[in-house]
């Protein structure tokens, strides 16, 4: 099914995400027929481009990275435009008003227009207000959407006043706040499979669940984005937004109907619900880390401190781990434990749900536990884990698993994260971008986070290649459990 006719406007678009991430995601869109004839892109940064010498780079980049074919690419390429301007200018703006409308009447595209903010967060707020300063917010010809990418905000407060910023020109209902990390199938198809199966819905609760456990690993450091991330650290970066946003998927309520409203109303509930942190929970439920050089494959790898960009001091986490809970009925007294890092030993996001013991162990006292694995990534899949009994005499259990592969589905065609947000941005369809609400909720919560790195607040140090500080896993064995140690691969041991 082809989407709404319209015009695309990325600004940032000389910058690396463009070219790695948003013209591939496009291009496949276009390839496998989900972008129809009346939709135009039109690039704007402030590189001294032509539309030629974009479409040049831009064909560059796709022979480089995707599956071509070569009419699809030459038909692809002649819809891109480009168009340079001084983006802090509210004047130059003004050169978009005529490029504009040439290509709503060049493709038919009625108005309707898409902008992209692929810039730092530093103008965010500017494009909006330079873009109303030429009439281009207005929906009196056509809709008009911006997606910003985040960080939306470095604390509560910033992202408040970036909130006010951008709605002094765009509606609620015309901001898109992208996080690819609900794009990915598996974060959408874990909705289906709570609320479309009597199998496990009954059992998604405070009486059956022990604890829940979400890992977002990377095995890489921070590579050339050192100035950058010393700015971040693994909280801002991971788990703020896209951690909260996936413990919130889990943890929701069943929407009243499924659209984006009912969908971002229960999201946001979760988010209020999360138990605010104590300076108790700061020192005992919390774990901050920061990677130091190591050997990883018989290859020497920086530590953090020696990373390019990092200053020689710097006391900026690239691990964190946290206990928390959610204050509602459903949840109760279910601890989550979340964490995310940089140099880990494997590139993996996942959530595993723990489920309680049987109350007598009938047939072994170190019977296997029950367990449900979501696989985000790589090898986006879910596995079920139980105990069966072993081959041979007595009733001893070990454990086996039924597990299911999205790589395994024939013919399949799975949208990539980025493929399927910029699919649902164009169609209106807001159910997977986070809403103005769950951001300053989950702000709120981080806020004590803040304060305590802000104050100096304890960094462990990891060796790069582990699992984190010794530290996080004493987190987690207080309370007689152990973090899974996965493997980036989807099969029968992972």
């Amino acid at each position: 099914m082809q989407t709404d006719n319209t015009c695309i406007v990325i600004f940032g678009a000389s910058g690396d995400l463009t070219h790695r991430k948003l013209i591939p995601a496009l291009y496949n869109l276009f390839k496998i027929g989900r972008l129809g004839p009346h939709v135009s892109v039109l690039g704007v940064a402030r590189t001294a481009l032509d539309d030629e010498s974009f479409r040049n780079k831009m064909r560059e980049a796709l022979l480089g990275s995707e599956e071509i074919t070569p009419e699809s690419l030459d038909e692809f390429c002649s819809r891109l435009y480009y168009q340079a301007i001084n983006t802090a200018d509210a004047a130059d703006y003004g050169k978009l008003v005529p490029r504009l409308d040439e290509l709503h009447d060049t493709y038919q595209s009625g108005g309707n227009t898409l902008y992209y903010l692929s810039t730092p967060p530093s103008l965010y707020g500017v494009i909006p207000e330079c873009l109303a300063a030429h009439g281009l917010n207005t929906e009196e010809y056509g809709w008009k959407r911006i997606i910003v990418e985040k960080p939306f905000g470095y604390d509560e407060k910033t992202a408040r006043n970036l909130d006010v910023q951008i709605h002094r020109f765009f509606e609620e209902h015309q901001i898109y706040r992208i996080d690819h990390y609900l794009g990915k199938e598996t974060v959408q198809n874990l909705l289906v499979l709570r609320f479309s199966n009597g199998w496990f819905e009954p059992l998604w609760n405070r009486n059956f669940i022990d604890y829940v456990e979400i890992t977002g690993a990377e095995s890489i450091g921070v590579e050339d984005r050192g100035g950058y991330y010393d700015g971040s650290g693994a909280m801002r970066d991971m788990f703020q937004n896209h951690l909260l946003q996936v413990l919130s998927m889990v943890a929701m309520e069943p929407p009243a109907i499924i659209n984006a409203t009912s969908m971002r109303d229960e999201v946001a509930k979760v988010m209020h619900c999360l138990r605010p942190l104590t300076n108790e929970d700061l020192e005992h439920n919390l774990v901050l880390g920061q990677y130091t050089a190591s050997e990883i494959d018989g290859k020497q790898v920086k530590g953090y401190l020696q990373e390019k960009g990092v200053p020689a001091d710097s006391n900026t986490e690239t691990f964190m781990a946290l206990r928390c809970e959610i204050e509602n009925w459903r949840w109760a007294g279910v601890p989550f434990y979340v964490r995310t890092g940089k140099r880990l030993p494997a590139r993996v996001t996942e959530i595993v749900i723990h489920f309680k013991t049987t109350p007598h162990p009938v047939f072994s006292q170190n019977a296997p536990e029950n367990k449900l694995i979501i696989r985000i990534q790589p090898d986006e899949g879910i596995s079920m884990r139980f105990g069966l009994k072993k081959p041979g005499a007595g009733f001893e259990a070990k454990e086996v698993s039924m597990d299911f592969r999205y790589a395994d589905l024939a013919g399949a065609t799975v949208l990539t994260a980025y493929e399927r947000l910029l699919l649902d941005a164009i169609k209106g369809d807001a159910t997977l971008f986070a809403r103005t609400d769950a951001v300053h909720a989950a702000w709120r919560f981080v806020q004590p986070i803040l304060d305590y790195k802000a104050q100096g607040g304890r960094i462990y140090e990891y060796e790069a290649g582990t699992w984190g500080p010794t530290a996080a896993d004493k987190l987690i064995a207080k309370s007689g459990r152990v973090w899974r140690r996965p493997s980036g691969k989807m099969k029968k041991k992972i």
